[in-house]
């Protein structure tokens, strides 16, 4: 059994490829970055009832931030693979193939995300040693991990359903996905953390828990946006390895350039490691801070793929620099107003977590540095997801890498060496800011070269046709 949608349904046809540009990124833009900001700042008020519990808990928490991210980015690689192909399928108003590329992916992350969860329950140990976690702190960073693991799953699921949902044209209803998980973190961590009214305290392993019980929830506003509010299903599982052959041509660069910044942050985790228990635990407090504010960027990144995907497949260039040059402002303009409020408010900001001396010193430091880059941060994300959008993942990949092997690792061994936890800190903001310059001029190299291709082919194909009909 096979479902099928007429594909000239005019209310399931492309989105933004009509209307003001503007208009289409702040819309994609404010969903997701409100999206996103409930996100973060419910990891923050996590972190700050995890910070009641002490400075160890903290530390472990900030051993499990590289592995989160790390398997979040893989698996949103998948999502941005069938992402690009959504968004240029419904520019050309193909709802079949919407349908067929959206089922796949769907089983394609849940292969993935289940094989990583047994994968990582199995090797949490060994993975905790290796980024410096010790003693106390290691027990609890493996117990913390074992209960997540269960909700990886749910949560991959429902993180890879925004992106398609965004593309397929819908740019609210990702927000309610996103903001659940948040929503119950704040409301019922407390409960299981500090065992309010007569459930047992489970101290860190409660937050684990909550965050259990959140991606649960992400996950049935995805199915039920994905089986009964579009009714999506393609229930063959005919043209699966082709599917997912198109998907991961994307996705696994685009998974591989995602992976990137987990890893810096493991590489940053690993060094600072032999700073002390206080330095690692006042960097997982500054970088939960700091991500409120890039997130800002991160969403409005986000519009990037639906926007550059649609009218890139409907051959509409103009708007598709236009939409990028909004992106590249308003990254830049945020990113000015971030590094403003963070430097002003570091201490109030860490205070309200955790006051020990040594963890206070180095997250306020660590907030008068790094913000200065966000706004560079969103450059190379835009960039980023405007490579896949053009289904080019591979410059965005040599980015990333290069980010990272060339600049960012030999500024931080340099700085470190020199400066201490200071260098390390100085050398991520460092290499932001030059490899989003970078990233703006290739990506502008790479478009304008693809565009000329595309005019080329469709003037070659319109001499044809007329010397054909004379």
């Amino acid at each position: 059994m096979q479902i099928e949608v007429a594909n000239n349904d005019p209310a399931r046809q492309a989105t933004y490829t009509k209307g003001p540009v503007a208009r289409h990124v702040a819309h994609l833009s404010t969903v997701m970055i409100f999206g996103f900001l409930a996100m973060t700042l419910g990891q923050l008020v996590e972190l700050v009832y995890v910070g009641q519990l002490g400075t160890q808990q903290l530390a472990a928490i900030t051993y499990m931030f590289p592995i989160t991210m790390a398997l979040n980015a893989l698996t949103r690689g998948i999502g941005i693979g069938a992402s690009t192909i959504i968004a240029q399928a419904m520019g050309e108003s193909n709802r079949d193939k919407t349908a067929r590329t959206i089922t796949h992916c769907y089983i394609l992350v849940l292969m993935f995300t289940c094989s990583i969860a047994i994968a990582g329950y199995l090797a949490a140990e060994t993975v905790f040693r290796g980024l410096g976690a010790q003693s106390a702190v290691l027990t609890l960073a493996v117990n913390y991990s074992h209960i997540w693991f269960i909700g990886f799953p749910c949560m991959g699921i429902a993180m890879v359903s925004n992106g398609l949902i965004r593309s397929f044209g819908n740019a609210t209803y990702p927000g309610f996905i996103m903001t659940s998980a948040p929503l119950v973190q704040v409301i019922v961590g407390p409960f299981l953390i500090f065992g309010w009214f007569g459930i047992p305290a489970l101290g860190l392993m409660g937050a684990a828990w909550a965050f259990v019980i959140g991606s649960l929830l992400q996950l049935l506003l995805a199915a039920y946006w994905y089986l009964i509010k579009e009714a999506l299903l393609h229930a063959s599982l005919q043209g699966f390895y082709q599917s997912s052959s198109h998907i991961l041509i994307v996705g696994i660069p685009a998974a591989a350039t995602n992976l990137i910044q987990p890893l810096s942050t493991a590489f940053a985790t690993w060094m600072l490691s032999q700073f002390g228990t206080d330095i690692v635990a006042g960097f997982g407090v500054a970088s939960r801070i700091e991500a409120v504010a890039g997130m800002v960027v991160i969403g409005i990144s986000t519009s990037v793929v639906p926007l550059v995907g649609q009218n890139w497949g409907a051959r509409q260039f103009d708007r598709v620099q236009q939409a990028l040059t909004i992106c590249y402002i308003a990254c830049i303009i945020w990113g000015l107003i971030a590094a403003i409020v963070l430097w002003f408010g570091a201490s109030f900001f860490v205070g309200s977590i955790n006051d020990d001396p040594d963890l206070m010193d180095t997250a306020v430091t660590f907030l008068h540095i790094i913000p200065i880059s966000i706004g560079f941060m969103g450059l190379i994300t835009v960039a980023n997801h405007a490579f896949n959008a053009l289904r080019q993942p591979m410059p965005a990949l040599i980015l990333s890498i290069g980010r990272l092997v060339i600049v960012y690792v030999p500024l931080a061994l340099v700085g470190s060496y020199l400066y201490g936890y200071v260098g390390v800190f100085a050398a991520t903001a460092l290499a932001n800011i030059l490899v989003g310059v970078f990233a703006v001029y290739w990506y502008q190299k790479v478009m304008a070269r693809s565009r000329r291709q595309i005019e080329q082919e469709i003037a070659g194909n319109v001499s044809s046709s007329g010397s054909l009909h004379n």
